[in-house]
C-alpha cells in the first residue's frame, strides 16, 4: 500500500543568511541558524530575487562591480610591512562572495581584497 499523503515539502532558505534548514513555526518560516522568521505568504518566486547579496560600503551606499572606492583607514598588508594608506583610491573594483567582498588592484602594492567595511565609494 502506498501513502499519497506523504508527500515532501520542500522549504525555501533563510532570506537573510540562506540556511537551508528553514521550518515552519505556525504562520511564520523560521531559521534555526541566524533566528530570522520571515511570513509564510511570501512567494518562493519572490524569495529567489533576495538570493543576490547587496554589497554596501561604510556609509551605506550600494557598490557595484567597477566602481572606485576610497580606503577609509590604514591597513595592514598580511604578510608585508606595506601599509595602504587611508584616501587610496581604488579603481575598477569586482565583488565577490567570501570573508572579503572586493577584489581589486591596488597601486603600487597589486592585487589585493578588502572588506566593504574599510571602504567608501567615490561618486
Amino acid at each position: 500500500m502506498s501513502d499519497s499523503s506523504s508527500e515532501e515539502i520542500t522549504l525555501p532558505p533563510c532570506p537573510e543568511c540562506n540556511s537551508k534548514y528553514s521550518y515552519i513555526d505556525r504562520d511564520f518560516f523560521a531559521c534555526p541558524e541566524c533566528g530570522h522568521e520571515w511570513s509564510k505568504d511570501i512567494s518562493l518566486k519572490s524569495l529567489e530575487n533576495i538570493d543576490e547579496k547587496v554589497f554596501k560600503d561604510v556609509n551605506g551606499n550600494t557598490l557595484e562591480n567597477g566602481d572606485t572606492v576610497t580606503v577609509i583607514k590604514d591597513l595592514k598588508v598580511k604578510g608585508s610591512s606595506t601599509v595602504v594608506k587611508v584616501g587610496t583610491k581604488v579603481k575598477n573594483i569586482r565583488l565577490v562572495d567570501g570573508d572579503h567582498d572586493i577584489d581589486c588592484k591596488i597601486p603600487g602594492i597589486g592585487s589585493m581584497q578588502l572588506k566593504t567595511q574599510f571602504v567608501k565609494k567615490v561618486k
